[in-house]
């Protein structure tokens, strides 16, 4: 079941964004929470971030954005993670077929999104859902920690 995200699912968010293998792959370094609280602001404030729920607890997140003007028809996800307690039980299929398909009926005609290119799970997931690579930005990633920069793949769907 999907929602949007409140304030009180800042510690659940929280817990799951840095958790160790979800971290690497959602655009920051590990914080503390107090560091982490502008940012799920910022999430809140975008009116399109949403919890996806299994048995009344947080399974997932992800942010559906649409862009203004002649590209409307576009829309982007981001933010996407799974709580690795619910790895394996298809979470993320019906997490990401139900933004697709929310997103679709609202007339949507392209979705978008961006995975490392390190990232090879993720990648095989999203191209068995039928996006398609377009791009990449090259060296567009570097985590804390690590020598080199990594590339990130601009991947996208499109709908009827």
């Amino acid at each position: 079941m999907r929602r949007l995200a409140t304030p009180e699912d800042i510690d659940t968010v929280f817990a799951v964004y840095m958790h160790e293998k979800v971290v690497p792959f959602l655009g920051y370094d590990p914080m503390p929470l107090e560091d982490f609280r502008p940012i799920y602001q910022s999430l809140l404030d975008s009116g399109c971030f949403f919890i996806y729920e299994r048995e009344g607890r947080v399974a997932g997140f992800y942010r559906a954005t649409r862009y203004p003007g002649r590209v409307q028809h576009v829309a982007c996800l981001g933010t996407l993670a799974v709580d690795p307690a619910f790895h394996g039980q298809g979470i993320a299929l019906a997490m990401v077929s139900e933004a697709i398909d929310t997103l679709k009926a609202a007339g949507v005609k392209r979705i978008e999104l961006f995975a490392e290119s390190d990232n090879a799970p993720a990648l095989r997931f999203y191209e068995k859902l039928g996006f398609e690579r377009e791009g990449t930005l090259r060296k567009f990633y570097k985590r804390a920690g690590e020598a080199d920069y990594i590339d990130e793949y601009v991947m996208a769907l499109l709908v009827d």
